[in-house]
């Protein structure tokens, strides 16, 4: 029997459920955040996709109501942090979501939970990525990733982490995904400077540890003007999976995500079905 929780209920720190579970059964979709990003950015996403899953966002440490907490400045650090969190929610059908820093993050704790055995199968024992009739026993269903070149692309780039605030700050409000004006507030940015410097330190050490590739699924999704990743470097996660690979192309830039919100809550839910997650 599906759980009725409160939306206002924190299973965890690192956490958060925005709003109710839908009525019936129903997948798990985990939100993984980019560099700097908080769990609250994605509400709207909880609300557009809370008739489709149960939306469970993760808050890293050293941001909003985690502010003081040490900030994990490695990816193994953030995925371990998910992977305990998650244990509870393990007995439902979980997909990831991650967007540029997160998709990094997703892509390791699906590694990690292929590794433990944690691949979910439909009632009929159709493997993960098969469309169903229902949706699917619990375990890791499909991953979705945004945002993000694969790692199997090197690319030479500017480190940020180890440079001054101005110019971590400048990198960021080029991509567009923070207010510029919040930027411009000294206040502001002395919140938000530890955690951004600590995840950029983490996506900008992190190296791939060539193994077995994924089992599920995989979604890619794109900005068509990222400066940050090209056509051919999304397309290259297709060599991570035996699983069904989808690749989608949304107009704008690094955050295109958020002038395509609709667009973009609409692949995810389609994606939900196409991985035998959820019913449509």
């Amino acid at each position: 029997m599906m759980r009725a929780v409160a939306a206002d209920v924190r299973p965890d720190p690192w956490l958060r459920r925005f709003h109710p579970a839908p009525a019936g059964p129903a997948p798990v979709l985990v939100v993984l955040p980019h560099a700097g990003g908080n769990a609250s950015f994605y509400f709207p996403w909880s609300q557009a996709l809370a008739a489709h899953a149960e939306v469970l966002t993760v808050q890293y440490p050293g941001r909003q109501d985690r502010f003081g907490e040490p900030v994990p400045d490695t990816v193994d650090a953030l995925v371990e942090g998910v992977r305990g969190a998650l244990r509870p929610w393990r007995d439902r059908p979980l997909v990831l979501f991650g967007h540029s820093m997160g998709a990094v993050v997703a892509f390791e704790l699906a590694r990690r939970l292929e590794a433990d055995g944690e691949v979910g199968e439909s009632p009929a024992g159709i493997p993960a990525g098969s469309p169903a009739g229902s949706p699917a026993r619990g375990g890791l269903r499909g991953l979705i990733l945004s945002g993000r070149r694969s790692p199997l692309v090197h690319r030479e780039e500017e480190r940020y982490h180890g440079r001054g605030d101005e110019a971590l700050l400048a990198k960021v409000g080029a991509l567009a995904g923070t207010d510029l004006r919040l930027l411009a507030d000294e206040g502001f940015r002395e919140l938000i400077l530890p955690a951004l410097r600590g995840d950029y330190r983490a996506v900008e050490t992190y190296r791939y540890e060539p193994g077995p590739v994924l089992r599920v699924p995989v979604s890619v999704l794109t900005g068509e003007a990222d400066p940050r990743v090209s056509p051919s470097e999304a397309m290259a996660w297709r060599e991570l999976t035996d699983g069904a690979f989808t690749f989608r192309g949304f107009p704008g830039g690094h955050f295109y995500l958020t002038d395509q919100q609709e667009a973009v809550t609409r692949a995810i839910a389609e994606d939900l079905v196409s991985f035998g997650a959820a019913v449509r």
